[in-house]
C-alpha cells in the first residue's frame, strides 16, 4: 500500500510539473510575440527595446499564479454550463488574478528598493493607465484559447486533444478516442 501511495504521489507531481511547464511554454511564446511586436513598433522611432528576459520571468511567475488560482478551483460551479461561459469566466477571473499579482509584485519591489508603498504605487502607475489596460486586455485575450483548450481537455478526457493534434494520419469521423464513462 505504501508503494501505491508513493507511485500516486510521484504521478501527481509529474502531472503538476508537466502542466506548469506547458503553461510556461504557452505564456513564454505569447510574451515573446508581444515583446517582438513592441520592439518592432519602437524600432520605427529608433528606440531600442529588448526585454526578452523579463518576458520569460513573467511567464515562469504567471504560470505559477495560474496553478495557484487553479488550486482554488475558480469557476468550477459553471462546469454544467456551456464551455464558453466557463472559458470566459476563467479568462476574466484569471486576468483580475494576474492584475492583483502585478500589484503585489510592484508593492514588494517598491518596499525592497526602500521606496515604500507610495513608491510602489508610483512604479505601477508609471506606465500610465493606457499601458495597464492594454496589458490586461492582452492577458485576457491570451487566456481565452488557453482556458478553452484546458476545458476541452477536461471534457474530452486526458490525452484526447494531444492525440487529435499530434497523432499521425488524418482524423476520420468516429475515430476520436472516447472518454470512459464514470457510470
Amino acid at each position: 500500500m505504501a508503494d501505491a501511495e508513493q507511485v500516486g504521489w510521484k504521478r501527481k507531481l509529474l502531472l503538476e510539473v508537466t502542466a506548469y511547464w506547458l503553461n510556461v511554454l504557452y505564456l513564454a511564446g505569447l510574451f515573446a510575440v508581444f515583446t517582438s511586436y513592441r520592439r518592432l513598433i519602437l524600432a520605427q522611432y529608433n528606440i531600442g527595446y529588448a526585454n526578452w528576459g523579463i518576458s520569460l520571468v513573467k511567464a515562469l511567475v504567471l504560470a505559477k499564479v495560474i496553478m495557484i488560482g487553479s488550486a482554488f478551483r475558480f469557476g468550477r460551479s459553471l462546469e454544467s454550463k456551456p464551455l464558453i461561459f466557463l472559458t470566459l469566466f476563467q479568462s476574466v477571473l484569471f486576468t483580475v488574478w494576474v492584475a492583483l499579482f502585478a500589484l503585489v509584485e510592484s508593492t514588494i519591489r517598491g518596499l525592497l528598493h526602500g521606496k515604500g508603498l507610495a513608491g510602489a504605487l508610483d512604479h505601477l502607475l508609471a506606465d500610465g493607465p493606457n499601458e495597464v489596460v492594454s496589458k490586461c486586455l492582452v492577458v485576457l485575450v491570451a487566456f481565452i484559447p488557453f482556458f478553452a483548450f484546458r476545458e476541452l481537455g477536461r471534457v474530452l478526457g486526458k490525452g484526447v486533444i494531444w492525440e487529435l493534434f499530434f497523432r499521425k494520419g488524418s482524423v476520420a469521423e468516429g475515430s476520436l478516442p472516447r472518454r470512459k464513462s464514470s457510470a
